[in-house]
């Protein structure tokens, strides 16, 4: 691969992890509900995922999704399930007084990241990029192990600064939520946002 073609892929990766979609939304709804480690946790989760669309891409698997369809499907639908669940626990008890500073154990940031990883591979936005738009970014037939691990970093820096602003600002909002009435408009936000996302993977195709 050429330096232009590295270029031209991370900033298609850019753009396309910048627009709003069910992961970005999943992910600042976490970072608004549980704060910035968890939501970093769920980050590299979402990271992951999209190295796996990478990695099968590159390995000239790009039927995967027609191969293993009904795999991606119950993979999507338990991302639906999962974020559904995630939606009501914020309606129905969400974060207290108590709870807006409380450090996460570990299992938190393991369930943050499974819940990462999930999302992404049940996105049909993340589908589409990997599947569809790659190949005509990156010449496969070319392509060498060298090449790969470059596009592995490029991949991870790109979305990291896509992503870690989002949920810093996000996490920094939770510093200023003090009364009872701002924690339920928290917990009643978080709720949408995570239902919106279960909603949107939902209905794509």
């Amino acid at each position: 691969m050429t330096l232009t073609g590295f270029l031209a892929y991370s900033a298609a990766l850019g753009i396309a992890a910048a627009i709003p979609g069910p992961g970005l939304t999943a992910l600042i709804a976490r970072a608004l509900g549980s704060g910035f480690r968890s939501a970093l946790a769920m980050s590299f989760g979402l990271m992951l995922g999209d190295l796996t669309y990478l990695t099968a891409v590159v390995l000239g698997l790009a039927l995967v999704a027609q191969t293993f369809g009904m795999a991606f499907l119950a993979i999507k639908w338990l991302g639906v399930a999962y974020l559904a669940f995630l939606g009501w626990r914020f309606w129905t008890s969400g974060i207290t007084p108590e709870t807006v500073q409380a450090k996460k154990g570990r299992g938190g940031l393991v369930s943050s990241f499974i819940a990462g990883l999930a999302v992404t591979l049940g996105n049909p936005k993340t589908m589409i990029f990997y599947l569809a738009i790659t190949p005509t970014i990156v010449d496969l037939k070319t392509i060498t192990l060298a090449d790969y691990g470059i596009l592995v970093a490029l991949t991870l820096v790109v979305l990291l600064v896509v992503l870690v602003p989002y949920l810093a600002l996000a996490a920094k909002a939770r510093g200023f939520l003090k009364s009872p009435r701002a924690l339920r408009a928290l917990n009643r936000t978080a709720a949408g946002f995570m239902a919106g996302a279960a909603a949107a993977i939902a209905a794509r195709q």
